[in-house]
């Protein structure tokens, strides 16, 4: 399921999860009346949206394999974040959940290669969108998200109530980073481009630079 502004390509997007990273994590949630967002991200947000940076949701969605909720309702929860996104001064570039789950109940139960830790949707979002993976960004909460965004090549992000732990974590799930909340995340993001920017311009023509990351975390 896609839900995107088609009207300009963006060579470079931040992809959020949603539960738990942008909005707290109420389980199977798609009533528009019980959202809340996430500690800080709000603030991430706005701060992502001052810096040009367009947003675009990223999320497992087995409500709808299991039975929980329709497609429809998804989408009504989908048109309900974009204005929220949007008013909040950041640029909203769709919203891209996966229905899907093996051991659902209806049609959605099915082998896929979009259910997140795979990197199927971000791949398909960076397509639709004209994103390069590799100056994009993926933040979530959970090790599918942070496998997801490395198997597809996006720096990545950890957020939420495991953000600690993140250095002990197996390589293919490891994140570049790791903060506690989404505001942290923007912060990071803002200072590493402005960095990487500086060191760019400063270049001198016929040499090139590389940037290594190893995961950090900020304490």
């Amino acid at each position: 399921m896609t839900s995107l502004d088609p009207s300009r390509a963006r060579d470079r997007v931040v992809f959020l999860d949603k539960d738990g990273t942008l909005l707290e994590d109420v389980p199977y949630n798609v009533d528009p009346s019980r959202v809340r967002f996430a500690p800080g991200a709000r603030e991430g947000v706005a701060l992502l949206g001052q810096h040009g940076w367009p947003i675009a949701i990223v999320t497992n969605q087995s409500g709808v394999a299991r039975g929980y909720f329709t497609l429809a309702e998804l989408a009504r929860l989908a048109d309900h974040l974009r204005p929220e996104v949007e008013r909040l001064g950041a640029e909203w570039a769709g919203f891209y959940a996966c229905p899907h789950l093996p051991d659902g109940v209806n049609a959605f139960a099915i082998e896929c290669d979009c259910r997140k830790p795979a990197p199927g949707l971000l791949v398909q979002a960076a397509g639709e969108l004209g994103a390069d993976l590799s100056r994009s960004w993926f933040v979530g909460d959970t090790w599918m998200d942070m496998a997801a965004g490395r198997a597809a090549g996006c720096r990545t992000i950890l957020v939420g109530r495991e953000w600690r732990l993140a250095q002990s974590w197996m390589d293919d799930r490891r994140p570049d980073h790791a903060v506690p909340d989404l505001l942290g995340a923007a912060e990071l993001i803002v200072g590493m481009e402005a960095r990487v920017d500086s060191n760019a311009r400063a270049t001198p023509i016929g040499r090139a630079t590389r940037v290594v990351g190893t995961t950090e975390v900020v304490r």
